[in-house]
């Protein structure tokens, strides 16, 4: 039997964006899973076979697409799956699309569920996003099968929104004030969970792993890293609650995500995303990238075209 990659495209008027991040997220969790397995030993004995099928799609592994939010078309997505790597889309529907894959895949006999949750996840959070991720975290913990939960903090790539004002202007707005957040390249997320799922399903059981970046940043501090690298001045300008959320729904974005966003930000700015921990370094065995190696990596994205 072959592992399954999970995942969902999100239903209603950004579907296309969701989509674009679904892709987004799968591919770099097997481009992950290359780099993981990529200089280890194959295992003797009886779990080679085991160890060598779950490496994820292109290293070996069926990666199949359902929409959980139609539970009828679940079932074939779990037959013959060991593992099930699941990232359920961001709305008010995100425990019932959650739930349908759960039951599609507890009752096709699939041994190990790894989630993708959110930092700070809990029936007290301070967005809606957090409380409702908790109830899908709490979900898991009990849902008969092998179980282990990411939650990463806020994502270096939610900059490259931000690209086009940085490419034009040298600036980018944001209404976080001077939050310190503990901030994460996705593509360390991805490594995380193709270690965890690469690795022997006992070993992570029962797990629930924050993860966060090697420092916690202010934005202030971000443009100065934008600055360095890129070897032009460019400044963070704090913006209010208001004057983003007019910049995003004026960009589509739907009005419950809008809405989300602004309560991640306030949170933000009380202190609420000030926390790291080591736990990349504990899977990986390696520091996190801080946010200069991400500017590095993209900053192609952030620099004007030659003439321009």
């Amino acid at each position: 039997m072959t592992p399954s990659l999970f995942t969902s495209p999100l239903e209603g008027s950004d579907r296309a964006a969701h989509r674009a991040d679904h892709w987004g997220h799968r591919n770099r969790l097997h481009r992950a899973a290359r780099r993981v397995a990529g200089g280890r030993r194959a295992p003797a004995g009886p779990r080679a076979r085991r160890v060598q099928g779950r490496r994820p799609a292109r290293a070996g592994c069926r990666g199949r697409h359902r929409r959980p939010r139609h539970p009828r078309t679940l079932p074939p997505a779990f037959e013959g799956v060991h593992d099930v790597w699941l990232l359920t889309p961001n709305g008010p529907r995100a425990p019932e699309n959650n739930m349908n894959a759960m039951w599609a895949a507890r009752r096709a006999g699939v041994e190990r569920v790894v989630r993708l949750s959110v930092v700070g996840a809990a029936h007290h959070a301070p967005n809606r996003s957090g409380r409702l991720h908790a109830l899908s975290d709490r979900e898991t913990e009990r849902c008969g099968m092998r179980w282990t939960i990411l939650r990463p903090h806020w994502f270096m790539q939610n900059l490259l929104n931000e690209a086009a004002d940085i490419r034009a202007t040298g600036t980018f707005s944001l209404n976080m004030a001077s939050a310190r957040i503990g901030m994460i390249d996705a593509r360390d997320i991805a490594e995380c969970a193709a270690r965890v799922l690469l690795d022997d399903p006992d070993r992570h059981h029962g797990r629930t792993y924050t993860l966060t970046g090697p420092r916690s940043r202010t934005f202030t501090e971000v443009a100065d890293q934008l600055s360095r690298v890129l070897g032009r001045p460019v400044r963070y300008l704090p913006v209010s609650d208001d004057a983003k959320r007019k910049t995003l729904l004026g960009h589509g974005v739907p009005e419950w995500i809008a809405d989300m966003l602004e309560e991640y930000a306030q949170a933000y700015a009380s202190g609420w995303g000030d926390i790291t921990t080591d736990t990349v370094a504990d899977l990986l065995g390696r520091p996190p990238r801080d946010i200069a190696d991400f500017i590095r990596d993209h900053a192609d994205a952030f620099t004007p075209p030659a003439g321009a």
